[in-house]
């Protein structure tokens, strides 16, 4: 599905990421975790074009095309959505706008305002923050879960939450994990994450742990909880 051989990957004079090979398969769900400056944000941001990450090395395919000279909007037109890390706020743009919008009428205001009322209403979204300018007065919680109802409409291949469960309350994560698992369907989920709560609901099929720019550890849901109970440390020069 989506193929990483030997990616280096720098900004400005320094790597940040080191020779990273993994190949993320269709429907399953990772979890890439790791210590503060391991290179996770730098990957997902990699993944999907950022200008300012250089890709030194490597390759990058997308059901074993080249992407990586390809622009981050036509990598999203090819199938992949990545989450803000800080949702913005839009001031005088509504959801249903910009998501109008992102999709070039492909589906007409009244089908796609209820498509959104849909997976709001799963999402435990207030009707008011879909009439509000996007995330207008919004908690950290209710912007994550703006961020999810995005993805969900958009409905991309590739889907890559960047630390959706930061700053958000237990309930609200259940409620996130809980949407992702039934409207998973054939999406494949790229959960980067710093700790282990948000996969006690949302169980991955493989953990990635990366350190100082290298992958350095893959494992099932337990190495998480091991993370958890250790600490990356221990886990990563075990």
């Amino acid at each position: 599905m989506l193929s990483l051989n030997n990616l280096t990957v720098k900004v400005g004079n320094k790597e940040i990421l080191k020779k990273i090979s993994f190949e993320f398969a269709k429907g399953k769900i990772y979890a890439i975790m790791g210590p503060n400056g391991s290179g996770k944000s730098t990957l997902a941001y990699t993944l999907m074009g950022h200008p300012a990450y250089e890709v030194a090395s490597g390759s990058l395919r997308l059901k074993n095309e080249d992407i990586l000279s390809l622009p981050p909007e036509k990598r999203a037109e090819k199938g992949i959505f990545l989450s803000f890390q800080t949702p913005l706020s839009l001031s005088g743009v509504r959801i249903n706008q910009l998501l109008q919008l992102a999709l070039a009428g492909k589906k007409d205001p009244l089908t796609l305002r209820r498509t959104v009322q849909k997976y709001a209403k799963a999402l435990k979204i207030k009707e008011e923050l879909l009439t509000r300018s996007l995330n207008d007065g919004a908690s950290g919680g209710e912007k994550k879960k703006m961020e999810v109802l995005q993805a969900a409409v958009l409905d991309k291949e590739i889907i890559i939450f960047d630390e959706v469960d930061t700053g958000v309350d237990i309930d609200a994560l259940k409620t996130i994990a809980q949407f992702l698992d039934k409207t998973k369907g054939q999406k494949t989920y790229i959960i980067i994450t710093h700790y282990q709560r948000i996969l006690k609901y949302l169980k991955p099929d493989k953990v990635l742990v990366l350190a100082d720019g290298k992958l350095r550890k893959v494992g099932d849901g337990k190495l998480a909880k091991l993370i958890e109970k250790k600490g990356y440390e221990d886990v990563i020069n075990s």
